[in-house]
């Protein structure tokens, strides 16, 4: 081709704002999560998660390759992470937003969210208005009251009548507890109290925490304390006794009742090689729900662009994005169109010894729910 055309076809290239081929068949994904600090275990999982999806689905979608720009946020910053939502958009051009480990930071992002028309994947964060907050947000983990009112609602139909709550001060701890005490009381229990320490011989005690370094200290708390399902009926949600809470308490734990989204149990062949192919990839240690939520968030992304035929307008993608339903190893899920939350089942589990190991059995399930706050407001 003659050198003035090129130089022309260039200028052209740059005046559209494309700097080349790898611009036109590239789909950037900025990966905004916790790589240290505090919460970096549960980020590396959730990074893991995106990284088994490509390993086994390739990183060309729809023509396009699929390129993931990461940035480490240290932990609860929500002007940071703004700030590195800025940087993806603006510097780096990506076409979309992802990761967003805690309900802070992705509070903060739904700002740059809205405002640049990204579509924005919230792969943990689990604070129900956190969608509210841009146009262009979808949810493919969970939102805390989705699994504690369902939860609430179970173990009153138990027979438990009264419970005493203890929930971690901030955004999810609120949302959680307020959503089992809603869905006890309305199953017909009684909530005799509610606060950060339990009290004296309830019949119940349900406990909330975040995932990281607290399951593991509070189990260790309450089997000091001699706090066990022998006296107290202990209630929580799933991250009250993931493995290293477990390992923690020890047999002490045996009897707790947890409500999760997903089980790393669950016997559907999908979840096995799921489990066996996360296992394969990084060095024996099995998946958890920020884990399931970054797999699951690549792999809508990847339908949507299958169904935008790889266009990565905001205002398409999350068009797109709207009732999409898929299977997933935690079961069957799909996209509520209306509030662009995940619908699906949740899982009761209780902690058994099997084979010599403790482990969170199977009890019971709610199938299809909704998060119950949006529900409640488009009513």
């Amino acid at each position: 081709m003659p050198r003035a055309i090129v130089g022309f076809l260039a200028v052209v290239a740059m005046a559209l704002g494309i700097t080349g081929a790898a611009a036109q068949d590239t789909v950037k994904i900025g990966v905004i999560n916790a790589y240290s600090g505090q919460f970096a275990d549960p980020g590396v999982q959730l990074d893991n998660g995106i990284k088994l999806y490509m390993q086994q689905n390739g990183d060309m979608v729809a023509g396009k390759k699929i390129e993931i720009i990461r940035k480490d946020v240290g932990g609860i910053a929500p002007d940071v992470a703004k700030r590195l939502a800025q940087e993806l958009v603006v510097r780096d051009k990506v076409d979309i937003l992802a990761g967003l480990l805690l309900t802070p930071n992705a509070l903060a992002v739904g700002d740059v969210s809205q405002e640049a028309k990204k579509f924005t994947v919230i792969m943990n964060a689990a604070t129900s208005i956190i969608t509210t907050k841009s146009d262009y947000m979808v949810r493919t983990s969970t939102t805390t009251p989705q699994v504690n009112e369902a939860f609430g609602t179970w173990a009153a139909a138990q027979g438990i009548k009264e419970v005493y709550t203890v929930a971690t001060d901030y955004g999810p701890g609120h949302d959680a507890q307020e959503a089992f005490e809603r869905g006890f009381t309305a199953g017909g229990g009684k909530v005799i109290g509610s606060d950060r320490t339990p009290v004296a011989n309830p019949e119940a005690v349900y406990i909330w925490v975040p995932g990281g370094t607290q399951p593991p200290a509070i189990g260790k708390a309450l089997a000091e304390r001699g706090v066990t399902p022998a006296n107290t009926k202990i209630l929580g949600q799933g991250e009250l006794t993931d493995a290293a809470a477990l390992q923690a308490m020890g047999d002490a734990a045996i009897g707790i009742i947890t409500a999760y989204h997903y089980n790393v149990e669950g016997t559907s062949e999908l979840n096995k090689k799921f489990v066996g192919d996360y296992e394969a990839a990084f060095n024996g240690r099995a998946p958890d729900i920020y884990s399931l939520g970054a797999y699951d968030g690549m792999g809508l992304i990847y339908e949507v662009l299958k169904k935008t035929n790889g266009n990565t307008d905001g205002q398409a993608m999350i068009d797109a994005a709207k009732g999409l339903a898929w299977e997933s190893p935690r079961g069957p899920i799909s996209i509520d169109p209306r509030t662009r939350d995940i619908i699906q089942d949740i899982h009761i589990r209780k902690v058994e010894k099997v084979d010599g190991k403790l482990v969170n059995v199977e009890i019971a399930k709610v199938d299809k729910v909704k998060d119950p706050i949006k529900e409640a407001m488009m009513k």
